[in-house]
């Protein structure tokens, strides 16, 4: 059947391409069909070797403009999702060909580049690869692209807004995919002030989205920091190939409206022009947790529903102030103010909205030299959650890049600039509203002044007429004191949430505005002698962090600058008649703060059957990652907590279990001898390294059967976490002395004359760290109408030589799985419906910890074509049950989604 198929795919190899005949030029012409005579619009036309391009119509019409440069004979490659590619080599020119391209039993076949940073077939693949194609693309539900990865296999997603998502593979999940290099067309996406990727908002409309690639585990060897459990590589269309115009409409509950714009049109042979662009808005995802806050982040808290208050997870304002002997029978007691919901302090702010707008130039150099520039603009207002919670408010980002390549080197520059504009920080926002003065005082005392004097006197008069009673005294102290806190909604409340949320002044306003540029200059050369393939590039990023002392420690001075560098080379190899590939890489980086770090990479990959289809793989990858910028630089004051920076000479002090002890501590005989006992230092922070190993399968254990199982085991050195400890800013050691001023309430917040505080930093663990699991996914195509999927991922962290109070961040369920069904049916109404499932876990995060539940999300789709009109017509839904689901602690539950729309495509 197979050979029967082939003898169709080009008829009398390829003679009936045509040659018209033009002053300059040559062009090819015909038709994409499949078997059955149906036109298949959307395949791509190649000419191996150069970047002379073009795709099918609604009709499965093409005509490819070739320059007066081209020589024959050419190899042409003809592509279509689902179907065979084939190539062949073209030495003359007859007339119109009637292409019939043969099906493929899988997407097995597929190619990527981001394993290997070279075309291969994915099933060939030296490490564990995924890739969402055009047909995939078309089908996904959630707003955000990053969000709908989460139905891949071995992918962890944490949302914290509705167009904040992050991604992981492999464990260490988290709300900044700081493991997880984010790339699109292999420019890095992430904020240089936030360091984290804002779900796919500097990355591209779906509508322009060739491909997406997940590499999974470390792969440092090839992409130097932080391409530590993984990449994602985004590949934008070419306009040279994708011509015409595209347009996405999208409508729904919770005030959803999306649309989508690209359009690309080749001018003469050598131009093309591009446009890309989207605007998105809808109510936004909001956090409703009211636990108390773990007493490892609020020293005095009361449990949840305690009569004297107690600082919540998801209210903002809730401050607190230990009362000392003038307090009467509240002394040593902690009384919290009632603060306000994240609803309330956000306010109007609800809606998320994210624009982006992407014009580009290309110019074909040669046939196989194109150049381009380009320029990002994306805007946009969500939710997100890392120190603290956070609105990031029209924050923006700029990218500028300029590129020259070939089918074998590239030379890459890019420039990323961001811009907070007016996002602010929602617990800030809370707080300083509670010690703005009072306009109703005439002694210039704050709402929270007067509020826990009224508790006071309330509390003591209710006591003295009511002995014993405590839980009569702590209501009647509510009620007394509920007038000095005002109500949300009120035109009070609002005038001062605006007036605090616009005032960058530290410890008055929560408005933060960080702006820092990421500068990148990248290279990469592919030889090709007879005896190997060997790939070659290096790399150079600056950063320049700016925030007027509001993120990083750049209050007093210029901006931070902070240079990286490296240098990769990679080999490979083909033996035994192809069936044995052996590949080696390795990469040496260095940067300003750490010394240069080592990344090797070895695997080899052996294929059996006669087509290839059985492929065995085993590799062993060494990474490392660089701390982040904040890791390295951050100065932020969470009134609770300072977060430092730890690049200088490390810290010393005492755990914070002795600030529970301090009373007793303090009146011992040998207060020194007693804080003894809870002495730590902590080094100055080095880059984090992991040695994985990994055996896996890739193939087809029967014709329409897929099966790709792998399993992985990593040990992790010099791991970094966070820890909190009592401490000097300049770390040094405090003194008993220094420890006694601190225990005294209450303390001024973000006075930065205070040098013994509870530190919050960033630090290597002595011990190494232990994770490994596999996954399980296989692939059933039935038939063009039923393709059935299903995954299960397994993910374990080994936790017995850590100590109790190190923080890992883990942040990853043990099991979890997807079951899918897709397929294109009865008059070309296509489908996908896709089930996932992950087992609740500890989610920790510098603004919170806690337990999640299990969550799970059905999501669904479905598409009428209307040929005629050149159109789709579309519906579909994520979380379609409204299940609960909450990705981490302290954030939002993800509802349900519904939508309808209609795309357009006209080449």
């Amino acid at each position: 059947m197979k050979q029967y198929y082939a003898s169709l795919l080009l008829t009398s190899t390829l003679t009936g391409f045509a040659l018209t005949a033009q002053a300059q030029s040559t062009t090819l012409t015909g038709t994409v069909r499949t078997a059955a005579g149906e036109a298949l619009p959307g395949a791509t036309i190649v000419v191996k070797g150069t970047y002379q391009s073009t795709t099918s119509n609604r009709e499965g019409q093409f005509t490819l403009p070739l320059s007066r440069q081209t020589n024959f004979p050419l190899v042409v490659a003809v592509q279509f999702v689902g179907f065979e590619t084939y190539t062949d080599t073209i030495r003359r020119f007859n007339q119109p060909v009637q292409v019939v391209l043969a099906p493929s039993s899988t997407l097995m076949n597929e190619v990527v580049v981001s394993a290997s940073r070279v075309e291969e077939r994915a099933l060939q693949a030296p490490v564990t690869v995924e890739k969402l194609n055009s047909r995939q693309l078309a089908s996904l539900t959630a707003p955000d692209l990053i969000t709908n990865l989460a139905r891949l296999k071995g992918i962890d997603v944490t949302t914290s807004g509705l167009f904040m998502a992050s991604v992981s593979t492999r464990g260490f999940n988290g709300t900044t995919s700081e493991r997880v290099l984010q790339l699109v067309d292999y420019m890095d996406t992430q904020s240089p002030s936030l360091n984290l990727n804002a779900g796919n908002a500097l990355g591209l409309p779906e509508v322009d989205i060739a491909s997406v690639e997940v590499l999974y585990g470390p792969s440092s060897a090839l992409y130097g920091a932080n391409a530590f459990n993984g990449v994602v590589l985004t590949t934008s269309k070419d306009p040279f190939t994708y011509q015409g115009l595209s347009v996405r409409l999208r409508g729904g509950n919770r005030e959803y409206a999306d649309g989508q714009l690209r359009y690309a049109q080749r001018l003469g042979k050598r131009w093309a022009v591009k446009i890309a662009g989207s605007f998105a808005r809808a109510q936004d995802w909001i956090a409703t947790n009211e636990a108390a806050l773990s007493t490892a982040y609020v020293p005095n808290n009361n449990p949840a529903g305690s009569g004297l208050g107690y600082d919540a997870v998801n209210r903002y304002g809730d401050v607190g102030n230990t009362f000392g002997a003038t307090g009467g029978a509240l002394n040593g007691q902690t009384v919290f103010m009632p603060g306000w919901s994240e609803r309330e302090i956000i306010g109007s702010d609800s809606p998320a909205k994210l624009y982006r707008i992407l014009p580009s130039v290309h110019f074909l150099v040669t046939d196989k030299i194109k150049a381009m520039v380009e320029f990002k603009r994306a805007e946009g207002t969500t939710s997100y959650q890392a120190t603290n919670r956070y609105r990031l408010k029209n924050f923006a980002t700029n990218q500028y890049r300029a590129e020259l390549r070939s089918d074998r080197w590239f030379v890459r520059a890019y420039q990323t600039q961001d811009f907070g504009a007016d996002s602010y920080d929602l617990p800030f926002t809370g707080a300083f509203m509670q010690t703005a003065v009072d306009p109703r005082s005439t002694t210039g005392r704050t709402y929270a002044q007067q509020y826990f004097g009224a508790y006071a006197v309330a509390y003591n008069t209710f006591l003295a007429q009511n002995a014993g009673n405590t839980t009569g005294a702590q209501a009647a102290a509510r009620a007394a004191a509920a007038p000095f806190q005002l109500a949300a909604g009120t035109p009070e409340f609002n005038s001062l949430r605006e007036q605090v949320r616009r005032n960058p002044t530290l410890g008055v306003g929560s408005r933060i505005n960080p702006s820092s540029f990421l500068t990148d200059v990248s290279g990469q050369y592919e030889f090709r002698p007879a005896f190997a393939d060997i790939v070659v590039g290096g790399a150079y990023r600056q950063f320049r962090l700016g925030s007027d002392g509001h993120l990083f420690a750049d209050q007093d001075g210029p901006r931070i600058r902070n240079e990286e560098y490296g240098g990769y080379g990679q080999i490979a190899k083909t033996l035994l008649h192809d069936k044995l590939k052996l590949t080696a890489a390795a990469r040496l980086d260095g940067s300003q703060n750490f010394k240069a770090v080592f990344s090797p990479r070895a695997s080899a990959v052996y294929s059996l059957g006669a087509q290839q289809q059985h492929n065995f793989r085993v590799s062993y990858n060494q990474a490392y990652r660089s701390p982040t910028q904040q890791g390295q630089y951050i100065y932020l004051d969470l009134g609770r907590a300072l977060l430092l920076g730890n690049i200088s000479q490390g810290f010393a002090g005492y755990s914070t279990a002795a600030a529970a002890q301090l009373a007793r501590i303090l009146t011992s005989p040998n207060p020194a001898e007693a804080l003894n006992a809870y002495a730590v230092r902590y080094d100055r922070l080095r880059p984090e390294r992991v040695a994985t190993l990994e055996g896996g399968y890739k193939g087809l254990l029967l014709e329409k059967l897929a099966l790709d199982v792998n399993y992985y085991y990593s040990r992790y050195n010099d791991f970094i976490g966070s820890v909190r400890l009592l401490g000097n800013t300049d770390g040094s050691r405090p003194s008993v002395t220094q420890i006694g001023a601190e225990a005294v309430t209450p303390q001024p917040f973000q006075d930065r004359s205070r040098t013994t505080r509870v530190l919050q930093v960033q630090a290597n663990a002595a011990q190494q760290v232990k994770t490994m699991g596999g996954l399980v996914a296989l692939t059933y195509s039935l038939a063009p109408a039923l393709q059935l999927t299903g995954n299960y991922n397994l993910n374990v962290l080994d936790t017995d030589n850590l100590p109790a109070t190190f923080q890992t961040y883990y942040n990853t369920p043990k099991h979890k799985y997807n079951l899918g069904a897709s397929g294109t049916a009865w008059r070309g109404i296509n489908y996908s419906v896709n089930y996932r499932w992950a087992q609740g876990h500890l989610f920790e995060s510098p603004f919170a910890a806690g337990q999640l539940s299990s969550y799970s999300s059905l999501d669904v789709q479905a598409g009428y074509a209307l040929p005629k009109l050149y159109s789709t017509v579309q519906v579909g839904a994520s979380n379609l049950a409204n299940a609960r689901n909450i990705q981490l602690y302290g954030g939002p539950q993800i509802g349900r989604l519904v939508w309808a729309g209609l795309s357009v495509e006209v080449k």
